[in-house]
């Protein structure tokens, strides 16, 4: 037996279980010298390999940094290394945190890591570096960070890859062993927990796969579902049009109550709204659900107590530590980006001590926290990414499943699906069955980026190193099947035109004409339906409780009184709530008002209304109806036909553009127009138009690939010659972020110089703020003339940057965001959490969580700016970081 065999024994018996064979094959090859990329399942146990490089690290006396990809994870396993090695052993840096970095053992974010490679740090002594979550290096923001720091570190540095399990693992692990040399890839696809897929159907838990089959749906649970939507049907008149089933929906009570009774907590509820987190909770408190033993209750108690003596108890209001506390003493919490830290860390804390038994969360839970359950629940299948409301993606279930089970507590893990009307149980058997995703570069040449490479060495050299990113090395490997799908599609376009041609004219003219008729068509819905939308949310912000309305609706709801005023809060737009004719109150839905609110009168309120008791329903309800039959408010249906007629007179009911008007008259006018066989001309047309613009695509990406990262450090390069930064880079090299070109023009130009702490403060933030949803509003008012001016002097260079990158052809700089300048104003002069997001709209935790990131910009600002300017820039940092933000 070896020296290092001895090693991997005495680091097993520490364990106190056996690893398993994948485990020990890493080991081994980090003892053999070699960089390793591991993929397996969430829970799998990737963690053993990254405890054994720290051990093999400490055993031959050299340093080792463990990355993640966000700073919760960051903290969580720093707790864990002082915890096993002493805090003398341990350091942590996460950009807003810095203790103990010369530590030989160092826990950090991935962007510290690249910021340390590229401020040229010592790394001699440093033996392994442990990327935790590699496969991040997919996300469209930060992935990049990721390719950085693999591409760049010192070449004696061995790396430890942790990855979920991807479709293309031997592809990542080839161009890693282009780019490091020798390196293993291990990978399994078991789960020492199984995992079992079910869907809940009318309150009762069914398996999705059929026993023995892992992507055959089960047949009793098609039975149950078509057996509801049957149940939902009934009712209809014969030779009517059968309507779409009304099946209620299972609540999240109902949903508890069969966890419970089937041993399935604790349980993670997925729900992809911060909003539905919290109404979760609110909701199970209503109904008086109770999950605790009176143990639990003491010991959170004891955690809630300590939590309490650290901040101010003023705050204590604006941070919703009412409903916070009573949840978790009840057994259940909220956990989204929307909550401090600190709130988020207690829920994580005590439901890995088992005291909780249900915690609602955003998908944000899934990246990496070590907080297993028995049970993760899906309310839905769809979420919104930013843009719209999309089915999730395999790789997402995945991840998202990958929470259930919990290694030595459950001998399984449960995943189950809330079904609703309309899922279609073929969809959920896909994301169950493909376990996988392919993990796709999302590397780009950035402006700091190339500041530090041309620092080093010349242009010609840079680029040729971006060409080992991961990026090429998949674009070079994608050519050749494009190239061949190109030449396929070139023939198939040709025999499409031979069969569309027309004996009486030009057939692809005439296609032309036809498809530019649909385009604006389409365009001048989408304006009136864009404009529609404007008008009624202007319409429902002018409601006030107690009036009386009629509202054109997916839903026929008469008269209705308002509830609830729309509400503006964490950058959603909560819409009202009305009591309809029929006394059930109904929370309205973007897009399903289809047109403004039309006011019909008011009627008295009572006081202290509650519409989650029965009684005062009914008699609000009557309240309407004496109002509507005496004639004090107007008949809803008047009221419609009224304001139809309106608009049918002002035209905005949908008359044609004059471009519309044009197209159509030429299509008339064509001689194809009156060819019998048009329409039989127009459907090869049409595939020969389909074919031509995936082609055209085809063209592009292969043009793109085979030049992208080349060509786009050349644009940057070109744009960063353009404002002066070439040969100069030196305050851009320390400058990080998506805005990181006009952070640094705004360093050079002194905008500031000459501000206040506070001032200073309020301006970084417009550097790193962007608001969850997008409103062009123009420049905000800032509390001072001279930052008014500070802001529209930022906002000048953006131009410029972005009027320079439209002319290169590049990404744009996304525009600096002030929309948080006024809080963060108030926070450095000194005003009380409470005082500073009054009124603003904003959750505590995302104004935690800016001002983190602000300052982390101000650290940066600080290392480059005027010295004179450096010394308040570095007080304005210490002004906000106290309260919860210092935490």
């Amino acid at each position: 037996m070896t020296a290092s065999d001895d090693l991997l024994d005495e680091f097993q018996t520490g364990l106190g279980f056996r690893l398993d064979r994948f485990q020990r094959t890493a080991c081994q090859d980090l003892l053999e010298d070699r960089s390793v990329l591991v993929a397996a399942p969430t829970g799998a146990g990737k963690t053993v390999i990254a405890q054994f490089a720290v051990a093999l690290a400490r055993h031959r006396g050299v340093r080792v940094f463990y990355t993640s990809p966000i700073k919760a994870l960051s903290n969580q396993k720093y707790a864990e290394f002082v915890r096993d090695f002493g805090a003398d052993q341990v350091g942590l840096l996460t950009g807003d945190t810095s203790i103990n970095r010369s530590a030989p053992i160092v826990v950090m974010t991935t962007e510290v890591l690249r910021n340390m490679l590229h401020s040229g740090d010592d790394l001699a002594a440093l033996g392994f570096v442990v990327l935790d979550e590699v496969h991040y290096l997919a996300d469209r923001f930060r992935g990049p960070v990721w390719e950085e720091v693999i591409i760049h570190l010192p070449a004696h540095v061995r790396i430890v890859g942790l990855s979920a399990t991807v479709s293309n693992t031997e592809e990542f692990g080839a161009w890693l062993r282009e780019v490091r040399g020798h390196l293993d890839v291990v990978v399994t696809e078991h789960r020492p927990v199984p995992l079992h897929n079910h869907v809940l159907v009318d309150g009762r838990i069914h398996r999705l796969f059929r026993a023995g089959s892992t992507t055959e749906p089960d047949p009793d649970l098609i039975r149950a579902i078509r057996s509801l939507e049957n149940r939902g049907q009934r009712g209809g008149r014969r030779g009517q049009r059968r309507p779409q089933p009304r099946v209620p929906r299972t609540s999240r009570l109902q949903i508890l109550d069969r966890l419970g009774e089937e041993n399935l907590l604790p349980a993670i509820f997925f729900i992809f709204s911060r909003n539905g987190c919290d109404e979760a909770v609110e909701q199970l408190l209503t109904h008086g659900i109770d999950l605790t033993t009176d143990e639990d209750k003491r010991v959170i108690e004891e955690r809630l107590d300590a939590l309490v003596a650290q901040m101010p108890r003023e705050d204590l209001g604006i941070l919703g530590f009412g409903t916070f506390s009573s949840g978790l003493l009840h057994g259940f919490a909220a956990h989204h980006a929307g909550m401090i830290p600190q709130f988020k860390e207690l829920v994580e804390e005590l439901f890995a001590a088992g005291r909780l038994r249900a915690v609602f969360a955003t998908e944000t839970l899934a990246l990496g926290i070590n907080m297993p359950a028995r049970t993760v629940v899906l309310e839905k299948l769809v979420k919104f990414n930013g843009e719209a409301h999309v089915q999730i993606t395999p790789g997402e279930y995945t991840q998202l499943t990958g929470r259930a089970g919990r290694r030595g507590i459950d001998t399984e893990g449960h995943a189950v699906v809330v079904w609703q009307s309309g899922l279609d149980v073929a969809d959920i058997a896909a994301l169950a069955s493909k376990r996988t995703y392919a993990l796709r570069s999302q590397f780009v040449p950035t402006y700091n980026m190339a500041a530090n490479l041309l620092d080093r060495m010349d242009r010609e050299s840079a680029g040729r190193v971006l060409e080992t990113s991961f990026a090429q090395f998949q674009a070079d490997t994608a050519v050749v099947g494009l190239a061949r799908k190109l030449r396929r599609n070139e023939e198939g376009i040709a025999g499409y035109r031979e069969s569309m041609a027309c004996d009486r004219g030009d057939f692809g003219e005439y296609a032309r004409l036809r498809r530019e008729l649909s385009v604006e068509e389409k365009r001048q819905r989408r304006t009136r339906t864009k404009a529609r939308q404007r008008d009624v949310i202007e319409s429902l912000g002018l409601l006030r409780v107690g009036d009386v309305v009629t509202l054109p609706s997916k839903r026929s709801l008469g008269a209705s009184v308002v509830l609830s005023p729309l509400q503006r809060r964490d950058g959603d737009t909560r819409l009202p709530s009305v009591l309809s004719e029929t006394g059930r109150v109904w929370h309205l839905r973007p897009h399903e008002v289809t047109e403004p609110a039309l006011k019909l009168g008011r009627v008295k309120m009572p006081k202290k209304f509650n519409h989650r008791v029965a009684e005062q329903r009914r008699r609000l309800r009557d309240t309407l109806a004496e109002a509507l039959a005496d004639g004090r408010v107007t008949d809803p249906t008047t009221a419609q036909a009224q304001a139809q007629q309106a608009r049918d007179g002002d035209g905005s009911t949908g008359s044609a553009s004059p471009r519309v008007e044009e197209l159509r008259a030429a299509i008339r006018a064509h001689p194809c127009h009156s060819c019998p066989d048009r329409e039989h001309h127009a459907r090869w047309a049409e595939r020969a138009d389909k074919l031509e613009a995936e082609t055209a695509a085809l063209r592009a990406k292969i043009d793109s690939r085979t030049t992208s990262i080349a060509l786009v450090f050349e644009r940057v390069c070109d744009v960063l010659t353009s404002v002066g930064f070439l040969p100069d880079g030196r305050i851009l090299r320390r400058i990080y972020g998506e805005r990181d070109l006009v952070t640094a023009l705004a360093v050079r130009g002194g905008v500031f110089d000459s501000l206040s702490e506070p001032e200073i403060a309020a301006l970084a933030s417009g550097l790193v703020y962007s608001a969850r949803q997008q409103d062009s509003f123009g420049l905000p008012r800032m509390p001072t003339a001279s930052l008014d001016a500070a802001v529209l002097d930022v906002h000048g260079l953006w131009r410029t940057v972005s009027e320079l990158e439209g002319s290169a052809r590049l990404s744009r700089t996304p525009e600096p965001d002030f929309g948080i300048g006024r809080l963060l104003y108030r926070w450095t002069e000194g005003d009380s959490l409470t005082t500073t997001l009054k009124g603003a709209g904003i959750a505590a935790g995302d104004f935690v969580r800016w001002a983190k990131q602000t300052l982390d910009v101000l650290g940066q600002i600080a290392d480059v700016c005027d010295p004179a300017t450096a010394v308040r820039v570095r007080r304005a940092a210490e002004s906000i970081r106290r309260g919860v933000v210092a935490e």
